[in-house]
């Protein structure tokens, strides 16, 4: 099974507003597209910004 792929970050983004569980995106340094993750193990996730 090969992983879904998102023309644009706009795109992954809605499909991860439909997910039921957490997901974050990444652009695919090989293919230049997007695609989702569960995986949160050694990743930074980005604290939000105060104004």
């Amino acid at each position: 099974m090969k992983k879904a792929r998102y023309a644009c970050e706009a795109d992954a983004l809605s499909a991860i507003a439909a997910a039921t569980i957490t997901l974050r995106h990444y652009a695919c340094d090989r293919c230049g597209q997007f695609h989702l993750t569960s995986r949160t193990k050694g990743k930074r996730i980005a604290r939000p910004v105060k104004p």
